[in-house]
This record gives C-alpha cells, sequence and structure tokens, in this order.
C-alpha cells in the first residue's frame, strides 16, 4: 500500500536526518584507541534500516496495521527472530489475534528449527481457541524440541487450554500427538492425556491412563498426583493411593492431599483417620492437628476437635523466625483455632465458654459475625441476633448476599422456618437466577410444607445450572420420603450421583429410594455405604430403620445409640425413634 503524502515526507525527513547523521558521524570520528572492539560491519542494508525505521514510526503514530505489515516483511527478509517477536507482539497489542497466528506461522515457515516460533503458533491458537489446528503444530514442535524442552511443552498443554469451551475437542486433537511418544517421553505424555481426560470430564479415560502410569512408575508421585484429582468423580482411584500409602507410610504430603480429597468427598469419618495418622507422624505440623479439629467438629465430636485445636494452638503460637507470609499464615491459623473452638464449646452447650473464645478472635470477618450472632439466639437475644447480621447501607452485593444468607441460616437453626424462607424471598428478589440462593428457597419450602412451591424452584436451579448435583438429589429424596413417583424419584438421585459419584448423602438417598421400593438388602448395602463414609445421624435413623426392618434389630439399636451420642437433637433421629416406639 503506497505511502500517503504527508506520511512519505515524514519518513524522507526521518531518513535524510538519520544518513545526514550518519555521515557527518563518520566525517569526524577517528578511529578508536581504547580496548573497545571494534564492531563488525552489520547484516542491515540501508534500505532494511529505512524499513525499519519506517515500521517504528508507524506503530508510534498509531498506525499498528501499517507498522505490523511493514516489520513482517523484514522480519522474513531477515529470518531475524527477535523481529518476528516484536511484529507478534504489534498484533497482541492490537487485539489482533488472526494477525498475530499469521506472524507466528510465518516465524515457523521462516525458521523451520525454531522451538520459540512454533510454541508461540500453538499458544496462539489456544488464545484463539482452535484445538483441531494446534495438533500438526504441536507435533513439528515436539519434533524439533530437545529433550530436555519436550516435558515441559507437553505439561503446559492443560494450562495453555484450560479455559477452553470444549475441553473434549482439546482432547481428541491432542491424544494422538501425545500417544505417539516413546521412551522416556511416554510417562510425561501420559500424564498430560490424563490431565487432558480430567478436564473433558473423560474420567475413565484419565483413570486407565493413571493407572498406566502407576504401574510404568511405581515410585513416581505423578500418579499419585492424578488419583487425589480424581477421587471425587472415579472412587475406583482411591486403591492407587491406598496401596502406595500402605508401601510407603511415611508419605507425608499424599497422605493430606488424599485426607483433603476425602474431605472434598463428603466423607469426613474417613478424612479424620488419615489426618489422624499425619498427628502421629508428623505431631509438630500444625495444619495436620488444625484439619483434625475441623473434621472432628464437623463430625459432631467436639471434645475430640478441642483436643486436635489446642494441639494446633500450642505449635502456633511456639515463637518462630520466619518469612512474613508465613508469620501472617501462623497468625491466621491461631484466628482459625479459636473459631473453632468457640463452634466446639456451642456443640457442647457450653455458651459461656463459646463466647470465652471468640473473644480470641480478632476479625469482622462474616464467619465471626455468624458466630457471634449464633450465641446470641442461643440465649434468646434473636432480634439482637439479626441486627449483627444487616448489611451496612454501603454493603456491595456480595456482601448483602452473604448476609442474607447468613440471616437466613441463623433462623433456620432456630427452626424459624417460615421467617428463613421470608428472607431467602427477599433474596431471590434482589439476585433473581442465582442458584445457590434458589436452592436454599427450595429447601425453606419443603420445611413449611410448600412442596408444589420446592418442585418447581429445584427444577429452576436445574435449569439455571443442570450439573447442580444437590437439585437433583434434593427432589428425588423429597419425593421418595413422601413415597411419592419412585421411579423418578430414583432417576433424579441416580442423575446427581453421576455427577458426584460416592458422595454419602447422595447414597443414602438412593439407599432410602431402595427402601421405599422395597429393596431391602440393597437398601442396606448402600446405607451402609453410606454411613461408613460418613456416620451422620440422619443417614444412621435411615440406616437403621432398614436394619429394624429387615429383622437386624440389635445391630439397628447399635447404630442409632451411636449416633444419639453424637447428635442427640437430631431431627430425622429423634422422629425415626418415636415413629418405631423404640426407647434406646
Amino acid at each position: 500500500m503506497p505511502l500517503s503524502s504527508r506520511r512519505a515526507r515524514r519518513a524522507i525527513v526521518a531518513a535524510t536526518l538519520v544518513t545526514a547523521g550518519l555521515q557527518a558521524h563518520a566525517q569526524t570520528t577517528e578511529a578508536p584507541t581504547s580496548i573497545i572492539e571494534t564492531p563488525t560491519n552489520s547484516a542491515m542494508d540501508a534500505p532494511l534500516f529505512y524499513q525499519l525505521l519506517i515500521g517504528e514510526l508507524e506503530l508510534q503514530n498509531g498506525q499498528a496495521g501499517v507498522a505490523f505489515q511493514v516489520l513482517l516483511d523484514a522480519a522474513r527478509r531477515t529470518s531475524d527472530e527477535a523481529l518476528f517477536k516484536r511484529v507478534i507482539n504489534i498484533a497482541v497489542q492490537a487485539r489482533a489475534g488472526d494477525q498475530a497466528l499469521m506472524a507466528a506461522r510465518a516465524w515457523a515457515e521462516t525458521v523451520p528449527t525454531s522451538v520459540d516460533a512454533g510454541q508461540s503458533v500453538v499458544q496462539l491458537l489456544s488464545l484463539l481457541n482452535r484445538p483441531a489446528e494446534a495438533r500438526e503444530p504441536l507435533a513439528n514442535l515436539l519434533r524439533i524440541a530437545s529433550d530436555a524442552q519436550r516435558p515441559g511443552l507437553m505439561l503446559a498443554l492443560p494450562r495453555l487450554f484450560q479455559r477452553s469451551p470444549d475441553p473434549k475437542s482439546v482432547l481428541a486433537a491432542f491424544a494422538p500427538v501425545l500417544q505417539a511418544q516413546t521412551g522416556n517421553m511416554k510417562p510425561v505424555a501420559m500424564y498430560t492425556e490424563a490431565r487432558l481426560a480430567i478436564n473433558a470430564g473423560d474420567n475413565a479415560r484419565a483413570l486407565a491412563l493413571t493407572r498406566d502410569l502407576a504401574e510404568a512408575l511405581p515410585d513416581s508421585d505423578d500418579a499419585m498426583q492424578l488419583a487425589v484429582d480424581l477421587l471425587p468423580v472415579a472412587p475406583q482411584a482411591e486403591i492407587l493411593i491406598t496401596t502406595r500409602l500402605q508401601q510407603k507410610p511415611d508419605q507425608h504430603a499424599l497422605r493430606q492431599a488424599y485426607g483433603r480429597a476425602l474431605v472434598k468427598a463428603q466423607r469426613p469419618a474417613d478424612a479424620a483417620r488419615e489426618f489422624r495418622l499425619l498427628t502421629e507422624y508428623t505431631p509438630d505440623n500444625p495444619a495436620a492437628w488444625l484439619a483434625l479439629g475441623a473434621i472432628e467438629l464437623e463430625l459432631k465430636h467436639p471434645a475430640a476437635s478441642e483436643t486436635a485445636l489446642r494441639e494446633a494452638l500450642k505449635r502456633l503460637d511456639t515463637p518462630a523466625a520466619g518469612s512474613d507470609a508465613e508469620i501472617k499464615a501462623r497468625a491466621e491459623g491461631r484466628q482459625q483455632a479459636w473459631l473453632m473452638l468457640s463452634q466446639a464449646a456451642e456443640q457442647r452447650g457450653d455458651l459461656k465458654a463459646a463466647e470465652a473464645a471468640l473473644q480470641k478472635v480478632d476479625s469482622s470477618a462474616l464467619e465471626v459475625q455468624y458466630r457471634r450472632a449464633s450465641l446470641l439466639a442461643r440465649q434468646g437475644k434473636l432480634a439482637d441476633a439479626r441486627k449483627l447480621l444487616r448489611p451496612a447501607a454501603d454493603a456491595s452485593d456480595a456482601d448483602v448476599r452473604a448476609l442474607l444468607l447468613a440471616e437466613a441460616q441463623l433462623l433456620r437453626d432456630q427452626r424459624d422456618f417460615a421467617g428463613s424462607l421470608a428472607v431467602l424471598t427477599t433474596a431471590t428478589e434482589r439476585f433473581a437466577n442465582d442458584p445457590d440462593l434458589t436452592y436454599e428457597q427450595a429447601m425453606m419450602a419443603e420445611k413449611v410444607g410448600k412442596f408444589d412451591v420446592m418442585e418447581t424452584l429445584l427444577r429452576k436451579v436445574i435449569e439455571l445450572k443442570p450439573d447442580y448435583h444437590h437439585a437433583y438429589n434434593a427432589l428425588g429424596y423429597s419425593l421418595a420420603e413422601r413415597n411419592q413417583r419412585l421411579p423418578e424419584a430414583k432417576q433424579l438421585i441416580e442423575r446427581a450421583l453421576q455427577l458426584a459419584p460416592g458422595e454419602p448423602f447422595l447414597v443414602d438417598s438412593l439407599g432410602w429410594v431402595e427402601f421405599r421400593l422395597g429393596n431391602l438388602p440393597e437398601a442396606a448395602k448402600l446405607l451402609r455405604q453410606a454411613h461408613g463414609g460418613r456416620p451422620d445421624a440422619e443417614i444412621a435413623a435411615h440406616l437403621g430403620e432398614v436394619l429394624w426392618a429387615s429383622g437386624e434389630q440389635d445391630e439397628a439399636r447399635r447404630v442409632w445409640q451411636e449416633a444419639d451420642k453424637r447428635d442427640p437433637k437430631n431431627e430425622a433421629l429423634r422422629e425415626t425413634l418415636d415413629r418405631l416406639k423404640v426407647k434406646l
């Protein structure tokens, strides 16, 4: 494209000034006498220098498109990799992805052995969400890269394409390239393909690759990392972890990751087992004690929780040098410990001790506000408690939403279900189409007997967020509890389990619907599984009733007695015992 007359004059003037300056320098400068070496002659000729100057001037004057074309041509002529990078950067800064990709491809064609060029092509295709086009560039990149470079290039793929709206297409594009890797590169390729399979939701494939990797490299941690990540969605991965821990019980980082995965999978009893072992193996680790205290609290074991939390405080209170981040983390750990000690005391019914522990917490965080409000409500000061949770006039939407949820939970804990429903109705009017708020509103609608409203709201949640497994489970369980539309109830719960395999509350729901359908052996099997993973009082109530109906009354009593010790006021347990006229 010819330059405009004004632009041409500007370029000619600039070139004339540069030429004149160079000529003057040549006429006045004598040969150097210092020890600095005389520079070698540059490969840049006058036309190329002029071309680069024009490109930079165009860029400075806002003509990025012209600068891109001029400098790209110069990069092609010189095979200058730094210049290609400059051209790509110009296009990226101008948000011209296709032009950046064109420049990267030109670079790869001009310098076919350049790893940087090949990497730029793959990276830009990831930004443009065109994984299918990246297959051949990736294969070529891995061919020209050194053995030291190839692992990093493969391992970067899941992160590069993690925002792709179609992760299955990413897996389909790269799997053939990864499967073609041999020798020392094979395990890295297997790990990368497994990561891409997890992103794509292909858990069976990811599990198979994890098993193969564990077999190929028995002492590697990579397979264990994959197994831990797969545990919530592929329970079969657990055997890989437990086998490794049996063989090498001193792998404390793996045990800690396993314990956290069990918490995520709603299996606090199993998680507590692992963290108890961790505190035995690493007694000076405050994080292990803190985690154990939190899990025991969730299991409604306040005495065990308090013991673990005080052990954590002993280690957190010990003066220790460290970075600012480490000192801050220890301070935050102390705050968490005191907050949970307050909760544990409240669970024991010792409100004075709960308040004393809360006084040690120097924070205005919502959780602290809620605990203070809960203590006030337990003392009969519900109006004062609700005032603590009222948002300020200038509160952000996020804070208002959180405080409304907290107030609704407070009223729910006080069994004011109508009041809680009113708060949640206000919340959903302000925050329309919020799946979490709508779900909570549905749960309160059920509590006040508005089952049609509950079903409408839960179906809305499913429409808003089709992978919201709690909604499928809640609707299925409610139907089973009322002995209505049992085949549909079972389908809903099975769908929830597809989305969150093995979660104890979902397994409990499926066991309960099997009981309603008259399948006592299957119901007992499922409820034992659920109770083993999470010995919750409501799950215990269901398991006990199935055992009672199956003629195993002694075992039923044992299950109920254990639950009664942990949570004597549990509504489901009390209702079951009263209905069956059982005295423990």
